[in-house]
Parts: structure tokens; sequence; C-alpha cells
């Protein structure tokens, strides 16, 4: 649900001091809803400053012609794009919007324009924009409360065919259009539910590669006529639980590149014959999962990663051949936004480390050399002093070795440090070891141990442990980090009298859940955008996503699993939450309403319990604009240091 990137740290609060009492304090904008949070000084902005002004860049698009790039990234209050013309080069921005842009595609033949997309406010209903070279911008989807996106050019570079839920709000249906006339735009094919989007085009583009995403372990793939309309199956022939996803159509047009945990634990690239209808696994020797995969223009050369164990590995495969091996020399971290330049010579790619925040590289395929096009400014953050994260493994309640990441604090903090237990959202998502970005305030400054756990249901360690939390299972999740706490309590350099729990989404849940078994064990919580009760949950999150969250949370129309989601919801058992609770929302989230957040506060406060309340009426699933994250993150650290530091 959350990318754990995006929770960070998720929010901030102190109680002034007394000797702070006359000094200014920050002030509350007329976005922002507070309750229970004490008056900020205006000194703390000061004491964080190098931890709040670090940025990132993402590879957004290349241009078809010349070796130029479009990235992502954020110079003022959002992210936004801008033009870099080689490595090194100034980052022009070419985007100014009051939110938050999402990527770029170049129209592909000459990059006379590019296609963009952009919501309101974090709602998430994405629109897509045409921005012509002299700057003018079209949107080209209809403004209203749909999602638009996932789009592929057609072979003859004219059309683009998208996944949009414009026709009722919840079916993602296929549509097709002329992106210089959206007049023409049209559905293809009308599907039902919100789990469809399009792969690639066939080399006549008479057909389209799409798929279905039924759940994180069940999908399908379709040919797609696209003059009939007519879907035919591709895989699986019948119904079966495992994944198909689709990628492309090989070079010879006669198979398709693919990944699918068929007969595996693990995501693996394979390619299917379309005449002899046999699935042949590539990448069988690489016990984890492939990620992101992508192929030249000319289909004659595949880029692929691998998640082994939480890091990203790359590879570089002959797409005819289909022999492959692993690229040598690069950082050891987080690879993302594959991107193969026209002629197939350079691939670009983000990459970040725990020391190094996110920037876009190209890897020259003759040369075998890495090439930095951006350097993002820190901010003034030092960071020599950070600990590369540990993988650390921890036995929970059945015996089950459970995994997660270990950030040590700056070395010159000695004794037993307090920790802080953040756990991803999803529920199938991975914490992953990458840059901490101002939690590493935490650790360099307030000489805090961060543990991200990947308890049972994450993603990235097979699709049987993927399944463990799924139903009635909900709970066992919760009890891995009973399991995590015991565990704490035998390791020499942590305290576990000093311990705080904090998540997003999903983890906001987990957060809640764990503030009711084991109030005990903890000092405070950070819930961010959480579910309080996943029967209102259910009910209330947008309809395009509620058929696909039934399938990991349970069905609430039946009346058994729904008394079980009652008595599960934290929201039911508010008196045992005795520990002070930070609950950070998004006004306009889609995912998870403030709903949500808003009856949890208020059962809270109903029992006499201790919570700090911060909703910004201009976000969604996640803080995204500077200000808000600004707020947040002074308002966390004064939770801190109040309820886990004394």
């Amino acid at each position: 649900m959350m990318n754990r990137n995006a929770v960070l740290f998720l929010a901030a609060s102190i109680t002034a001091a007394p000797a702070l009492a006359q000094q200014a304090n920050i002030p509350v904008t007329d976005n922002l809803v507070v309750e229970g949070i004490p008056a900020l000084p205006a000194s703390l902005i000061g004491e964080v400053r190098s931890y709040t002004e670090a940025r990132g860049a993402s590879l957004a698009a290349w241009h078809p012609q010349r070796k130029e790039m479009i990235i992502n990234t954020r110079f003022g209050n959002t992210s936004q794009l801008h033009h870099v013309k080689f490595p090194g080069g100034a980052r022009t921005q070419i985007t100014f919007y009051e939110d938050a842009v999402g990527g770029a595609s170049y129209e592909p033949k000459a990059g006379s324009y590019f296609i963009f997309s952009k919501d309101a406010g974090g709602n998430e209903f994405s629109q897509l924009h045409r921005r012509d070279a002299d700057g003018r911008v079209t949107m080209l989807t209809d403004g209203k409360r749909s999602q638009n996106g996932g789009g592929e050019w057609s072979r003859d570079d004219k059309r683009l065919a998208y996944s949009s839920t414009m026709r009722n709000g919840k079916d993602r249906d296929i549509r097709i259009m002329d992106p210089l006339d959206p007049t023409t735009d049209r559905v293809v094919a009308e599907n039902s539910g919100g789990g469809w989007g399009v792969s690639d085009w066939s080399a006549d583009d008479k057909q389209l590669l799409i798929g279905e995403g039924i759940s994180v372990n069940e999908s399908r793939i379709y040919l797609l006529d696209i003059a009939t309309g007519a879907k035919t199956r591709v895989l699986p022939a019948k119904d079966e639980r495992a994944t198909y996803r689709g990628v492309a159509f090989a070079p010879d047009g006669k198979g398709i590149f693919l990944i699918s945990n068929k007969d595996s634990e693990f995501n693996r690239l394979c390619i299917y014959d379309l005449a002899t209808r046999k699935l042949k696994t590539i990448t069988a020797d690489i016990p984890w999962d492939v990620g992101g995969v992508v192929l030249t223009k000319d289909r004659s050369r595949v880029a692929f990663t691998t998640n082994e164990d939480g890091l990203s590995k790359l590879y570089l495969m002959d797409a005819r051949t289909l022999a492959y091996e692993e690229v040598q020399g690069l950082p050891v971290g987080l690879i993302g936004g594959l991107s193969w330049t026209t002629d197939g010579r350079s691939l670009g790619l983000t990459l970040s480390t725990h020391a190094s925040t996110s920037d876009v590289f190209e890897y020259d395929i003759a040369d075998k050399k890495l090439i930095r096009w951006t350097e993002s400014e820190l901010g003034g953050m030092d960071v020599s002093g950070l600990r590369a994260p540990e993988l650390v493994r921890w036995k929970s309640f059945d015996a089950r070795m459970i995994s997660g990441y270990l950030y040590r604090p700056h070395v010159r903090f000695t004794g037993k440090r307090p920790v802080i237990i953040n756990i991803h959202g999803g529920p199938e998502g991975q914490s992953r070891p990458g840059f901490q970005g101002r939690n590493n305030y935490y650790l360099n400054e307030l000489g805090v141990a961060i543990i991200y756990p990947n308890v049972r249901g994450s993603s990235g360690y097979g699709k049987t442990f993927l399944d463990l939390d799924n139903g009635y299972k909900r709970e066992e999740s919760v009890k891995d980090i009973g399991g995590l706490l015991d565990w704490i309590a035998t390791q020499p350099e942590l305290d576990a009298d000093r311990v705080m729990v904090t998540g997003g989404s999903y983890g906001g849940y987990m957060t809640l859940a764990v503030s009711v078994h084991y109030a005990d064990r903890i000092r405070c919580a950070l819930d961010v955008v959480g579910i309080s009760n996943f029967n209102t949950f259910l009910k209330n999150t947008e309809d395009y996503r509620r058929d696909l969250r039934r399938v990991e949370y349970g069905d609430e129309r039946d009346p058994k699993m729904a008394a079980f989601l009652e008595s599960i919801a934290p929201l039911n058992h508010a008196e045992r939450i005795t520990k002070p609770l930070f609950i950070v929302q998004g006004g306009n989230d889609p995912r998870v309403p403030a709903s949500e957040a808003v009856q949890m506060k208020d059962r809270i406060k109903a029992k006499g319990g201790n919570v700090w309340f911060l909703m910004a009426n201009d976000e969604g699933h996640g803080f995204r604009k500077k200000g808000n994250s600004d707020f947040q993150f002074y308002a966390t650290v004064a939770f801190i240091r109040e309820f886990l530091l004394n």
C-alpha cells in the first residue's frame, strides 16, 4: 500500500521545554489539522535542517533522438520534471505544479512532446497530460475521479494504449488514443475489476498484450484483438493460482516474455511459445524474485533486476539466445527505473545505497562503465558515519524465522540504544536496505537504532511466505513483532525498555495492533495512514481497490469473516492502547480513507488515552509536499524525544 520511503519518518512533535517557552513556535498552516500536539519551538527547524533539505532524483525518460533525459526531482515544495542534457548537466525544471508530477514518456519517434501524469492533492486520480515543445500542456483524460496510466506506445509510435477507470470509477478498461488528438480516445476492452493493465503491442499493432491482477499471488495474461475487443486468455489456460505478468513480445513475435511463479516460490523470467504453448523458465538458477524487465527498442537485448534478500542485482540478456550475465562492479544497493536509449547502447537506471540518496546513472554496454548523470544534494547531511544495515533474523511464535534490516546508530553513541521498529505497508511490501533520508537524524543525532522487519506476508521471500498472513491468519504477522521484541531483549546493544513502533498504511494497522497486544513492551507508537478496522476500511476504500484487498484481508460480506475482522480491529480495543500514540493522515487518501484515522483518534480520546493527531487536507496516502513533510518531521522528533528518549 505504501512505499516505505513515502512513510519514512512519518511525523514529528516536540513538547516545548520550559526554557523554550518564550521562543517563537513553528506556525501551523491552514491546511493542517492538529490536535494534542504541543507547540513546536522554531529552534527545532534549525536543529534538523541538514536532514530536511536532501533530495533525490529518478529517471523518467530518455529522449528518443538525443542523448538527453527527463528526470524527476524536487527543488521546491514537490517533485517535478526536469530536463538534463548530459551527465552532470544542469537540471532545468519543465513542470511547475503545486502537486507532485509522476512519470514521463516521450513520443517515441521524434520526441516532439511527452506524456506525464498528475493527480490533485494526493487523491491518486491521475490524469494524463501532453506537454508540447513550446511548453503548452493539454489534459488528455477526463479530469474527474478516474485513474489513468500505464501507457504503452504502438509500434508505429502514433498511439498510446493505457488503462483507465474512467467508465465507472471501479473497473479498469483498456483505452487507445492518439495523444495529438484526444478526441480519438476510445475503449477497446471493457473489463471487470481494478487489476488490468497494458504490457505491449504486437508487431503489426493489431493486438495488445494485457494483464489481469487478481491478487499478489494470482494474475493472468491475455491477447486483446484491438479491432473486435475480443480477449483470449494466454496464461494460465485454466484457473490456476499463480502469477503470470506479461513483459513484451519476443523479437520474432512468436513468443512472450513474462514473469511467473509457476512451479516455483519465486517470480522468474520466462518465455512462452504462442504456437506450442510451452512455457520455458529462463532464470531457473536464480532463487530470488525477478523485478523490473525492459527490452531494447529493437528487442535484441533485455535488462532485468533481481531482489536478493532485499538487495538489487542487474543482469543483461541476449533476447534471442536467452543467455544472461550479471553486471559486475555496481554499488551495493537498490536499482530501479530501468530504461534503454533508443539505440540500445546504454541503459538508464536509478540507484541508491544506504549512504547515498537516489540518483540517475547510465550503464554503457560497450565500455561496461557506469556514468553518473545526477548528483543530488544532501542539504548538509553528514553521511560519513552511517553504518551499513545488517540483515538480522529472529524466531517467531511458531519457530518460523523472520528477517529484517537493523540500522545501528552512529558509533559515538554507547550503551544500550533505544529502538524504533518501522513496519512496511502492503502488506505485500518489503523493507529493503536503501537510503534513510530524514531517518538518518535518529541514527546520527539521537542515537536511536532502527529495525525494518519483513514479517510474514512480505514479498521477496517466496509465495508461501507471502500467503502466511491472509484472512484469518492476520494477527500471526503481529506475533512476528512479538518475536522481534523478544530478540531485542537478547541484544546487548539494544534497549528493550525503550522501543517505539511505527508504520504506514498496513504498517499503520500493524502499529496499532502491536500497541494493543504489546502495550507493556513499548514506550510509544506512530501510526501513519493506518487501518483501524478492516470492515470500515473495506467499506470506504475506493471501488477500484476493494476486490483486490478482499483477497488479502478477507471478504467482509461474509458474516463470519466480518465478525473476525471486527474482533481484531484495534479500534475495538482502544482501552488496551495505554502508551502515547501519534496518528498522521492525509485528508484525500483514497486507499486508507481519513475516516480510519479520525475514528481511531476519537476512540483513544474517549478512552482517556494520550493521542497526538496530524492531518494534512491537501495530501493523500502519505505526505508528498515538503512543507507538510517538514511539519510532520518536526512533530515526530518531538514525539520521540518526549516519549521514547525520556
